[in-house]
């Protein structure tokens, strides 16, 4: 990585200089609505998924490759981003962001298949991926240190609220419209906010002459999305429901879905190898060596599991309220804002805990609070009291919100400044890839366990309760493992915190 005075990992001026940069703030302003506009967007049609199943013909388990497919291209990505910001403009990517995401938008709203949407929303998420990083590199380059906990803190909550927003927005205007005007709703907001940036955004940071390696991204691409398709079609082995040949299509498919995990994670592991030979030649496109911290590797772990629960939880719940209990959109998105917005307003509660108390005194009570939800979650009944459905909603938020910010801060703490980038590139990657999976795994789970009954007069029932249940029984074993994971936290002082973040200091200088 090049040195340059205003690069923040090479202890440039926004480490050492307690004033912020002129114009630092309209420049983040500006990231910080664009980022606002491609998070709501990652949950805008979590509660539009029947309507789109109607809509353009298609189950349970292939309407959520709109989500899985999201999460998969952003987890791809993003360990691009590093490259990208290196090799252009701060102006630059910014306009390949937005202007990804203002073409994937209208594309998506023009969509006249289901094929064409997925390619939209593919579009969408590369714009996405790249947005984020984006802002968090802006931030600690224009930001002196003495200040960036602040301006974090308060980014945070944006982006914490965005995803809780996007249900209840998009369940708003399908209360009047059709699906489609989701994406003419977003589309302007984008156009304005990519018009604003590409003329008023200022360059910061450095450039230097890097060359992408393109086997590492050819085997990313292929080898986590092999493993997350694998997940789906395992999942959704036993989509025949009450056909006498059942059993024999699901060991078919559970073969079939066997073969392609195998083959990804063949993938994966010479996606590693690759990595590695890289490293020792000092230039690889995702530095591995933060597993070698304990910490790291842990918290990458817990959080991969519970972002497998999160999302697979967050579409699964929505297909219910709606294809079950009859719930409208706007009924479903006000039944799930309390939770996502009480997740959000914790940020900041949170990490004043983790100063005072480190991260298993918040991560092990979070992951038993997130285990018990799913667990009542696999309980729910055709005429569970919408009340009680709230109170689990809100009560996953929180365990969720004392898992994420103690794991991400305690994996990233004990990492020196050069694998900061790196670190924070596989936790967003592990992230992304964990959410797809689990959503293609939950969902798959869910079409599996779905019945259907013949009646007496020759038609037929659809039963998904089993399928819901078997879903949330699933989410269930993911929260135990997480609460295992929880118990190899190192039980964090704000003494040995400050004390790893200032031993690892002089390397930036």
């Amino acid at each position: 990585m090049p040195s340059s005075p205003s690069h923040p990992a090479s202890g440039g001026t926004a480490e050492h200089s307690p004033q912020t940069a002129p114009g630092a703030m309209g420049t983040i302003a500006v990231l910080l609505i664009a980022a606002f506009v491609v998070i709501l967007n990652e949950t805008i049609l979590n509660v539009a998924l029947p309507h789109l199943m109607a809509d353009l013909h298609v189950d349970a388990a292939t309407v959520q490759w709109v989500a899985t497919a999201f999460m998969l291209t952003m987890a791809v990505v993003i360990p691009t981003t590093g490259f990208l910001l290196q090799k252009f403009s701060t102006r630059a990517v910014f306009g390949l962001a937005m202007g990804s995401f203002a073409l994937g938008t209208l594309l998506a709203a023009l969509a006249p298949s289901f094929a064409i949407l997925l390619v939209a929303r593919v579009i969408q998420a590369f714009g996405s991926a790249i947005m984020l990083p984006l802002l968090m590199t802006t931030i600690l380059t224009l930001i002196p240190k003495q200040r960036r906990g602040l301006v974090m803190g308060n980014v945070s909550i944006v982006i914490s609220v965005a995803p809780a927003l996007g249900p209840t927005i998009s369940g708003v205007i399908l209360a009047h419209f059709p699906w489609r005007s989701i994406f003419w709703f977003v589309l302007p907001i984008a156009v304005l906010a990519l018009i604003i940036g590409v003329t008023r955004l200022r360059d910061v940071g450095s450039r230097g002459d890097l060359r992408l390696d393109v086997l590492s991204v050819a085997l990313s691409v292929f080898g986590f999305g092999l493993l997350v398709h694998g997940l789906s079609t395992v999942g959704a082995g036993g989509t025949q429901g009450g056909d006498s040949n059942s059993f024999m299509g699901w060991a078919t498919s559970a073969a079939g879905g066997a073969v392609i995990l195998l083959v990804g994670a063949l993938l994966v592991a010479a996606f590693a190898l690759r990595q590695l030979n890289l490293q020792r030649k000092g230039n690889p496109f995702l530095d591995l060596r933060t597993f070698r911290h304990r910490d790291f590797t842990v918290s990458v772990a817990l959080l991969a599991l519970a972002m497998m629960t999160l999302f697979g939880g967050v579409i699964v719940l929505p297909l219910y309220l709606q294809t079950i209990r009859g719930l409208d959109t706007l009924q479903t998105g006000l039944i799930l804002l309390p939770g996502g917005l009480i997740m959000g307003l914790l940020g900041p509660v949170i990490g004043r805990l983790f100063d005072a108390y480190g991260p298993r005194p918040l991560a092990v009570p979070g992951a038993v609070l997130l285990t018990f939800v799913m667990f009542n979650f696999s309980r729910l009944q055709p005429d569970t009291a919408v009340w009680w459905i709230v109170v689990l909603q809100i009560a996953m938020s929180v365990g969720l919100a004392m898992i994420f910010t103690p794991a991400f801060t305690a994996g990233l703490n004990p990492l020196p400044p050069s694998l900061y980038s790196h670190g924070s590139a596989t936790l967003s990657t592990l992230q992304q890839v964990a959410g797809a999976a689990g959503t293609a795994l939950l969902v798959g789970i869910l079409q599996a366990g779905t019945t259907v009954l013949q009646n007496p007069d020759g038609s037929t029932t659809t039963d998904a309760i089993p399928g819901v249940h078997a879903a949330f029984l699933t989410a269930t074993a993911l929260g135990g493992v997480a609460f295992m994971l929880t118990l190899f936290m190192r039980k964090s002082t704000p003494e040995n915190t400050r004390v790893t973040m200032e031993s690892s200091e002089p390397a930036t200088k």
